[in-house]
């Protein structure tokens, strides 16, 4: 219990981690795809916040979960390292660089439509956001097979046929993939009871 305290009030993890998302949410285009690769390599590779696995979890989480990615990921990287109180600082780190562009923007709205070097900084940046979003998928592809599950490789395969071919919404694939994940807990529950009796 006290260490559970002190983890709480470690004011430098809590300066880091504000740090960091703060950092992350400023550098971020393209939305939360793009933060994905980012804070991975960040918290997994450079902080060792997490596991990758952890990151994983996260990911699939703020995905399935109504609200933007980068903030649900930051809620739930607060807390797993800080309780609520780095849930807050997370959040905040993670609002406060689109905040305060969103308004500079919304000032300055006519200049930034108008100006020619912004429009091409813009249309040269969603190049580069479509290359880091492959990376993110190429990665957690990597992952599923990693994993050598027949049913995660065949649920990632259909998934992807669903989505890009069929053009079925993400909504019905997330709650069909949730759906699927309960159904495998509670088999792998009965068959554990099945063993013990």
């Amino acid at each position: 219990m006290e260490k559970e305290n002190k983890k709480q009030l470690d004011a430098k993890l809590l300066g880091q981690l504000f740090a960091t998302m703060f950092s992350l949410s400023a550098c971020t285009f393209g939305g939360g795809f793009v933060i994905v690769s980012l804070m991975k390599k960040k918290v997994v590779e450079e902080r060792h916040w997490l596991e990758e696995d952890e990151m994983l979890d996260i990911t699939a989480i703020a995905q399935s979960s109504p609200g933007p990615i980068p903030v649900n990921a930051s809620v739930i990287l607060g807390y797993r390292l800080q309780g609520i109180l780095g849930s807050l600082v997370a959040v905040g780190g993670t609002i406060l660089p689109p905040m305060i562009l969103l308004s500079l923007i919304a000032l300055f709205y006519d200049w930034f439509r108008q100006n020619s070097i912004v429009n091409t900084a813009l249309t040269v940046m969603r190049a580069g956001v479509a290359a880091v979003i492959c990376d993110v998928v190429i990665n957690l592809a990597k992952n599923v097979l990693g994993t050598k599950k027949p049913l995660y490789i065949i649920l990632m395969i259909v998934t992807f046929i669903l989505g890009y071919f069929l053009d079925v919404s993400a909504m019905y694939i997330i709650l069909g993939c949730l759906a699927t994940g309960i159904l495998c807990v509670v088999l792998e529950q009965l068959k554990k009871r099945r063993i013990s009796q």
